[in-house]
């Protein structure tokens, strides 16, 4: 019987546990290949308007193009009037504000600060044409551009300064021959450059994701699933799913991991578990900026010095701006680690009407809501950026400068810098009064990250958190993290247990040895004659 045992502890249980290691790690996740069939498909449009004689001719202008397309595409037009990529703003519910509307059109934030002022510069990125003012139709649908989402052709492009009107060389009717499903370049061409360049607002949404390698982004890679962002960021009636919580307030209309890969994504079970509290994104995505740099600060407070006179600029040996003369001190940032923060979807907005205090710096541009005990709430990784901007001493409110215009002497601080007329033209133009005496403060604007998504081999281990110093989640409050998370009572009575253990095993020792010793003695003293 003792023979059986032992041939079982030591060669047919071994076998079993090895057995079942190796088909666990052969197992692949249904859901995972069911979604590499999915999206392996290759798209077939199911129109070709090159074939449409209506568009078989030139265009006088825009607004003409537009009335082309919605004749055909009936009520697309209305659809794309009530969407968010069109007016800027959303209806929201933000705790301690009640409803409000808010977005690009009215919020401020800390790269260029805002539109207000500067719409016909910053609205190149509009889904419009002539958005230059506040006087811009938003009910007339033959504003909508149809080419910027739907261009194939990639010939489109908008002037610069032109409030969103097509670059003057851009041959219209050729390009909506070629119109079709929005790709990669199509919103890449907003959302890669936010902020006055590639990868300066997010850092994981650049231009190196239209040819990106599986280490770059698991997703959009062509080595990897070649997603196109409207594979995740899906549409139904012009109302695309995602949110950029530089604007948005509330927690709907979002992508997420769990779309595509389940609430249990993860053979092992344990992984699982953290998905409890821990965003996909914390463990899948280690870094962003993985291939060009990010903006991580930009200080307004130096901008307008001169050079003999003239505005200068200094650059970095990868060609990136280190200052320049109308927008201050840039830092930057490649390969860069998140940092990680709870949130549960939902954020406030610092607004411009909104007393600020100087004295408990920095100003939070956004707030991400979250905390462990909120249910809703997870730990997603986060991109911080810091600045230091405008605010009005005596009235303590943020100040809108006016940064752009056609000419000079207008007030515009890239073309006359001048402080003081950039930021009373700016509150002007909002309706804001200036008292003329203005200082800077530190800001923070928080950035969630979900792209650049890493392959899983590269995926945070174990030990990236769970480690007594220089952890990644060392800076998340209010969970138990095995292996970082210390308490001096805790610690006190574990020590007590190793001392006690280890006390009683040379204790145990000693009495086993006092034993054997007299056991000895007494074999000694006996008389066998």
């Amino acid at each position: 019987m003792k023979n059986i045992a032992v041939f079982f502890l030591a060669v047919v249980f071994p076998v079993l546990i090895i057995t079942v290691v190796l088909r666990d790690a052969n197992r692949e996740n249904i859901r995972l290949a069911e979604l590499r069939e999915e999206f392996s498909a290759v798209r077939v449009s199911s129109v070709d308007h090159s074939l449409h004689k209506e568009l078989q001719r030139d265009f006088d202008n825009p607004h003409e193009l537009t009335a082309t397309c919605i004749s055909c595409h009936t009520g697309r037009g209305e659809e794309v009037l009530a969407n968010a990529h069109w007016n800027w703003e959303r209806e929201a519910y933000i705790e301690g504000r009640g409803v409000t509307y808010l977005g690009k059109r009215n919020l401020i934030n800390n790269f260029c600060t805002g539109i207000l002022s500067n719409e016909a510069t910053c609205n190149r990125c509009h889904i419009g044409y002539g958005w230059a003012d506040n006087s811009f139709d938003h009910s007339n649908p033959y504003n909508i551009d149809c080419l910027i989402c739907h261009d194939n052709s990639g010939l489109y492009d908008k002037a610069r300064g032109g409030a969103g009107y097509p670059a003057p060389w851009v041959d219209l009717g050729e390009v909506a021959r070629q119109a079709g499903p929005p790709g990669k370049d199509n919103c890449g061409y907003c959302h890669f450059y936010g902020g006055g360049g590639n990868n300066v607002k997010h850092g994981d949404l650049e231009v190196a994701l239209l040819t990106a390698s599986r280490e770059v982004d698991i997703h959009m890679s062509v080595e990897g699933a070649g997603l196109s962002c409207i594979d995740c960021h899906q549409t139904t009636n012009h109302r695309m799913l995602g949110r950029y919580y530089g604007v948005s307030s509330e927690n709907n209309q979002r992508v997420s991991c769990e779309n595509c890969h389940g609430s249990f994504p993860h053979m092992n079970h344990k992984l699982n578990e953290h998905t409890v509290k821990v965003g996909c994104q914390t463990c899948h995505i280690p870094v962003y900026a993985k291939v060009n740099p990010t903006k991580m600060h930009w200080d307004w407070s130096t901008a307008t010095d001169r050079l003999d006179g003239e505005p200068f600029e200094v650059v970095d040996t990868l060609g990136n701006l280190l200052y320049t003369s109308i927008k201050g001190d840039f830092y930057w940032r490649q390969n860069a680690v998140p940092d990680y923060h709870w949130f549960n979807g939902t954020a406030d907005h610092h607004l411009i009407t909104d007393i600020l205090d100087p004295s408990n710096p920095p100003l939070m541009i956004n707030t991400l809501f979250g905390d462990a005990h909120d249910p809703n709430s997870r730990i997603y990784p986060v991109k911080i950026h810091t600045g230091r901007q405008p605010y009005d001493t005596e009235y303590l409110t943020i100040i809108q400068a006016k940064l752009w215009d056609a000419e000079e002497g207008r007030g515009a601080l890239w073309i006359d810098l001048d402080w003081e007329s950039a930021l009373q033209a700016g509150m002007d133009y909002a309706g804001m009064p200036f008292s003329g005496n203005y200082d800077f403060i530190n800001s923070e604007m928080y950035l969630p990250v979900n792209h650049m998504v890493s392959p899983a081999e590269q995926a945070l281990q174990c030990q990236d958190c769970h480690t007594r110093s220089g952890g990644r989640l060392s800076g998340i409050e209010g969970i138990y993290i095995p292996g970082q998370t210390t308490h001096s009572d805790i610690d006190r009575f574990g020590i007590s247990l190793i001392v006690l253990a280890f006390a009683g095993v040379v204790v145990h020792a000693i009495l086993r040895v006092a034993a054997r010793r007299k056991q000895g003695s007494s074999y000694k003293q006996t008389d066998y004659r």
